[in-house]
């Protein structure tokens, strides 16, 4: 059953952000992109945000740009946005392929990239490519806009540093230069429609031989999406041998703290990362090749 809510439908952002000033908590507003994570929740739990703040269809906040040697995209842009830009494949390959694997299609068309963000679930699907593409996140209000690293945006599990009168308006990454490839990986108990068990997605640039950029972002094993970062310093500098792939792999395995649920266990998550981090490390560095 339905929490009882107030329905806020601003005619653009400069509205939507004079709406959302007057929110001093989360409890109070909160921004509805396309639904598919918060619609399902408030089923779920019979609660929600007293007022919720229409932003799906603000025309400002949709659509990709590539200009500048940056690709941007606007809150609202949906998944089947993603798939339908020609260049994605280029400027954003592990992106694109884990909106190839987004639930539906009715769910792609209509879930926005900023709601896959907010919700702040750690199985979320678009947060480990783009982590692993380096992205950033824009931070708007009343009282201005701030540029936040999406790895420094989540605090813990569906916590991070938007206040609670920011919009989230965009979501921007550097376009990837020289030598330099991505892949994401879903692992789920089915292909379509399914909850990530683990989610996996690497980064790699090359040049002389060695490893000049290295990002591992990991889904659904820990508090939130995370970069393994002790593992990406193991093939940082270095030309990536089987046996370098094969300690990053290790290392970032006990860098997850995965918990047990109906869909898996922990140990099994566990295990899954060192086979996944070794197999898409390989693959994308392969590809370089």
């Amino acid at each position: 059953m339905y929490a009882d809510f107030d329905l806020l439908i601003p005619e653009g952002l400069n509205q939507a952000l004079g709406m959302i000033a007057k929110s001093k908590a989360d409890t109070d507003i909160a921004p509805l992109g396309g639904g598919t994570n918060l619609v399902v929740e408030m089923r779920a739990r019979g609660k929600a945000a007293a007022t919720l703040l229409s932003v799906g269809q603000i025309a400002d906040l949709r659509g990709i740009e590539i200009a500048d040697g940056r690709v941007t995209m606007g809150a609202a842009t949906t998944v089947s946005d993603i798939l339908r830009h020609p260049r994605m494949p280029d400027v954003g390959s592990a992106l694109f392929e884990s909106a190839g694997v987004f639930a539906g299609q009715m769910v792609r068309n209509t879930a926005t990239v900023a709601g896959n963000i907010c919700c702040g679930s750690p199985a979320a699907d678009l947060v480990p490519p783009l982590l692993a593409l380096g992205a950033s996140v824009t931070l708007q209000s009343q009282r201005g806009e701030r540029t936040v690293p999406l790895d420094k945006y989540f605090t813990g599990y569906k916590t991070s540093v938007r206040k609670p009168d920011e919009l989230l308006t965009a979501i921007s990454w550097p376009v990837p230069a020289g030598k330099s490839a991505s892949r994401f990986y879903k692992l789920g108990r089915r292909k379509g429609d399914a909850i990530t068990m683990v989610g996996v997605s690497v980064f790699i640039e090359m040049a002389g031989g060695v490893c000049t950029t290295v990002r591992i972002a990991l889904g659904a094993v820990g508090p939130c999406v995370m970069r393994a970062g002790k593992a990406e310093a193991v093939l940082l500098g270095k030309a990536p041998t089987a046996e370098l792939i094969e300690k990053a792999a290790s290392v970032a395995e006990g860098e997850c703290a995965p918990i047990d649920d109906i869909r898996a266990s922990g140990a099994y998550r566990k295990q899954q990362v060192q086979v996944l981090v070794r197999r898409l490390l390989n693959q994308t560095i392969e590809s370089l090749s």
